[in-house]
């Protein structure tokens, strides 16, 4: 960390963050999006004066991309001005917006909206910044103070050089776990032309879906991973023949400050891969259900975990990759991305978890939603958050046909589950 004579904040980028500047391409950029949903409509004026004290607060977030000789860097800017939103989410970011700010705050009616490239920060860093924009908001809103509790950060404090940290070189270990897993099966699906993205969302309360992963001894993770595998099992099938099917595997990012401990509000997650072997895919539900459960037993181990991260950091630290221009590091890593990140994996599925806020806050915002872009290579993928006694499972897709979503709804409905389906379809 530094400061130029502007006395703005400059960042190297942390490690997990390094290969999204390099992946992107014409019509993707790795972008997530956050939201709150108030219980009054937004008003743009205090909307803008909350951005401009969260930015603040979190100078990490509010940066621009640059383009240095060897990496990317990050470089503080100013509060975006929010924009009312669109027709839909997530549209792509350019490399000429990053280069001015690489975040978003939009508004629409009762809605607060955050979109991050992904070199910003991972879920849980976004959840902090629109947990802290929001309280700003109410205040400037209502014109009071709201307790903060143990939910939200000091919005009126300074950034801690914790919360600035690359926990990743905190905790690489000596241990590393080489990535080479095969291809997996890839959804497809004819895209979008003017690259619109459809997004469905299922409402399920959070006592019925935790009562069913219970009653079958699994995380609500594992649950919804192995519901995903099943179904896209499912459509290999009546795709392929058997002997041309591959793996199917459903991709969990998992927040590495459960287990080590660090308050950074950048990436710090891991990835971990679950699912079904080539020659496996006919298992029924139960099956890959036990399958998936324990495959995260023996992957989420902080053990594991150290090791899989170790890899990228040993790979950063290289005196040869250190040296290498940033071209010629673009291409390297972006066929690295192609091969080793996303083709092993059909999608993604992100639970963030429960969102707690303080009680009086509470009162105002009555949802969130959590909705992640669709991969490069494959149409797909999958955001979920849980808040006010509801989880709201978000499926992305870039494509025209509902594969995916004709085949998952009904099975989690054929579970038990009752759920509430609501859709940007046009």
């Amino acid at each position: 960390m530094a400061r130029n004579q502007r006395e703005k904040m400059w960042l190297r980028l942390d490690n997990a963050a390094k290969i999204f500047p390099a992946s992107m391409r014409r019509g993707w950029s790795n972008v997530f999006r956050l939201s709150a949903t108030l219980r009054e409509p937004v008003k743009p004026t205090f909307l803008a004066e909350a951005a401009r004290r969260a930015c603040k607060r979190y100078p990490s977030v509010c940066v621009r991309l640059k383009r240095g000789l060897f990496w990317y860097y990050l470089e503080e800017t100013g509060a975006p001005l929010p924009k009312e939103e669109g027709c839909q989410p997530l549209y792509p970011m350019t490399r000429a917006e990053m280069g001015k700010c690489a975040l978003r705050i939009l508004y629409y009616e009762n809605r607060i909206a955050v979109e991050f490239f992904h070199a910003l920060t991972d879920g849980t860093g976004g959840m902090t910044f629109l947990k802290t924009l929001v309280l700003c908001y109410l205040e400037v809103r209502y014109g009071k103070a709201f307790p903060r509790g143990e939910a939200i950060p000091d919005p009126d404090g300074a950034a801690t050089p914790e919360e600035l940290e690359d926990a990743f070189l905190r905790y690489a270990g000596k241990n590393a776990v080489p990535r080479d897993p095969s291809p997996a099966f890839r959804l497809q699906g004819k895209p979008e032309s003017d690259g619109f993205l459809h997004v469905t969302c299922a409402t399920v309360p959070v006592k019925e879906i935790l009562a069913l992963a219970r009653n079958k001894g699994v995380s609500l993770t594992a649950l919804l991973s192995a519901s995903f595998a099943y179904c896209i099992a499912k459509l290999q099938r009546e795709k392929v023949s058997p002997e041309r099917e591959k793996a199917v595997r459903v991709q969990i990012p998992v927040n590495l400050r459960r287990f080590f401990p660090s308050s950074t509000v950048r990436n710090f997650v891991a990835v971990v891969n679950v699912g079904l072997e080539k020659g496996e895919t006919d298992a029924d539900f139960d099956e890959i259900l036990s399958l998936v459960h324990h495959q995260m037993a023996l992957l989420i181990t902080p053990r594991n975990l150290k090791a899989t991260f170790t890899a990228n950091v040993k790979s950063e630290k290289g005196v040869v990759i250190r040296l290498v221009p940033l071209f010629l590091k673009n291409i390297v890593m972006r066929a690295v991305f192609d091969r080793v990140g996303e083709s092993s994996a059909c999608l993604c599925l992100s639970n963030l978890g429960q969102v707690v806020l303080p009680e009086d806050m509470a009162e105002q915002v009555t949802r969130f939603d959590f909705i992640i872009g669709p991969q490069a290579m494959a149409p797909y993928n999958c955001g979920v958050v849980s808040y006010g006694g509801e989880i709201r499972i978000s499926v992305v897709r870039n494509t025209r046909e509902p594969e995916l979503e004709r085949v998952l709804f009904p099975f989690l409905s054929s579970l038990g589950l009752d759920l509430t389906l609501e859709s940007n379809e046009r």
